[in-house]
């Protein structure tokens, strides 16, 4: 009896161990821990970002996705405030665009290839040939009180293999009272070739926000991508569904999309949390100020290089690398607890200008 209550004992022990194991090293931190932990697990293909030890978000490079992702993002207070879809489907949440996952960087048409609309999911076109991104490395990894930094590199590869851009990429991970905030400084270079991002809606900076975060549908739509193929995202159930964008110009709802801007908002619940999502451009980016490529289905995505979609041709862009050359691409996105005003946004506007600016000096 004492041996099979010994071996039942085991048995459990042995089982705590295998699902400590597979847990990411975010949620066995430990909870006295404090300030921003940068902690690298090459072998599950994953960076886990803590704060104060408890789980923040995560870089990952799963081989079911064709790009490296943030993944999810989480309020100071742990509430998820992106999709799970494809990644780890929720009940009563969309299950439209599978190359929507967390948070990401891309374009539809570089050198006539797609980088945005790849997926496993989506059946190969010879007519739209498909690009992916890999991560290559890690550069390094470092923590702090207030502030982390994952700096990594990435290639971008044509339907052949062959590499058209180098990508550099400096994630700096902040920490305050009631505030999250990611800044993303990505270095595309150019090889051999000239690389042009023909203007294309589909781009850059994209997150794709929890269902709650949404705008209330009032009725279904069918979207259409750059290859032409539509998608049919439904009307769904709108209980708890709470998301309204505001933009610096004193655009709301619908109306930003196809708009510029220095930054936009988008307000709602998660639960009985007021949460507030920001994309914050920056005056050196090409195109500044940004396109809104805002869906209220859920999509909330920057791209300053789809100038004739978005003005209907009365601009162009066509956004051109030559052999050699590089661009430098400056966000910050911010997640705070609480709805926040437009005073509040430009002043966390003015703080973002402050920071990059004495980065630079560093």
């Amino acid at each position: 009896m004492q041996r099979l209550q010994a071996a039942k004992t085991c048995v459990v022990w042995l089982a705590a161990a295998a699902i400590i194991a597979w847990m990411p090293a975010a949620s066995r931190a430990d909870s006295g821990e404090t300030g921003v932990r940068v902690v690298p697990n090459e072998g599950a293909r994953r960076v886990d970002v803590l704060v104060d030890g408890r789980p923040f978000t995560s870089y990952i490079w799963p081989d079911t996705l064709k790009k490296p992702v943030l993944y999810p993002l989480r309020t100071a207070t742990g509430a998820v405030v992106t999709r799970g879809y494809p990644l780890e489907p929720r009940p009563g949440e969309r299950v439209d665009h599978p190359h929507h996952a967390g948070m990401w960087f891309n374009y539809g048409n570089v050198n006539s290839i797609d980088f945005w609309n790849n997926s496993d999911a989506v059946k190969p076109d010879p007519g739209h040939p498909y690009g992916s991104i890999r991560h290559t490395r890690i550069v390094r990894a470092t923590s702090g009180k207030d502030r982390g930094e994952l700096e990594v590199e990435m290639a971008w590869l044509g339907p052949d293999g062959k590499q058209i851009l180098a990508e550099n990429t400096t994630f700096i991970f902040h920490r305050g009272p009631n505030l999250r905030a990611i800044d993303r400084i990505t270095k595309l270079s150019a090889l051999d070739q000239r690389v042009v991002f023909h203007d294309d809606k589909e781009g850059v900076l994209g997150m794709r926000v929890a269902r709650q975060l949404e705008q209330p549908s009032q009725s279904p739509e069918i979207f259409t991508d750059a290859s032409g193929k539509p998608t049919l995202v439904p009307k769904l159930d709108n209980a708890g569904v709470t998301g309204e964008y505001r933009s610096s110009e004193g655009k709301t709802g619908d109306a930003v999309w196809g708009t510029r801007g220095r930054w936009t908002m988008l307000t709602g619940k998660i639960a009985e949390e007021d949460v507030t999502l920001a994309i914050l451009d920056h005056p050196s980016n090409p195109g500044y100020p940004t396109y809104w490529h805002a869906r209220g289905y859920g999509l909330f995505a920057a791209n300053p290089l789809g100038q004739s979609v978005f003005s209907k041709g009365s601009q162009k862009l066509e956004f051109t690398l030559e052999p050699g050359r590089s661009v430098t691409f400056e966000y910050r996105v911010l997640i705070l607890s609480g709805k926040a005003a437009p005073e509040q946004l430009e002043s966390q506007f003015q703080r973002f200008l402050e920071d990059i600016k004495r980065l630079a000096q560093t």
